[in-house]
């Protein structure tokens, strides 16, 4: 039943353009406009998050994939400076999150650091009796 699903969905998006960059960034927008409209209750900004979920379905379901995708290489082009900052803040927050998690399951068993030197996190046995921490990274040694 479900395989009849899957292939059906197949059959149904072959020649279709898909989600690309410019399609993740109109249905995120949509899902933060809709988000902040139904907390200040504004209906202004539910019919644009509403437009940006439209713009989004029709971009995905079309079959002009090359109009889409001239589409797509303009906005590439236009957020081609600002990316990698964003980058900068969001691409980490996957690996922070599954570090910070790491670190809570281990806290009854290591104390965790940051290198003065580097910045580096760095951990150590709390059943070790040494004083004095030396960074893996810079080769720093300072005492905790």
């Amino acid at each position: 039943m479900l395989q009849k699903i899957k292939n059906a969905i197949i059959r149904f998006m072959d020649g279709r353009y898909g989600l690309d960059n410019l399609g993740q960034f109109t249905l995120i927008a949509g899902l933060a406009v809709s988000i902040l409209s139904s907390i200040l209750q504004s209906s202004l900004l539910s019919l644009i998050g509403f437009i940006l979920y439209i713009v989004t379905l029709f971009r995905m379901f079309s079959k002009n994939r090359e109009k889409r995708r001239q589409e797509n290489i303009r906005y590439m082009d236009i957020t081609g400076n600002i990316r990698p900052r964003i980058r900068r803040f969001t691409g980490n927050a996957k690996t922070r999150v599954s570090q910070f998690i790491k670190r809570l399951k281990n806290s009854k068993e290591y104390k965790y650091f940051r290198c003065p030197g580097c910045k580096a996190l760095l951990r150590k046995k709390r059943s070790s009796e040494t004083k004095e921490i030396t960074c893996v990274r810079c080769g720093h040694k300072f005492t905790k």
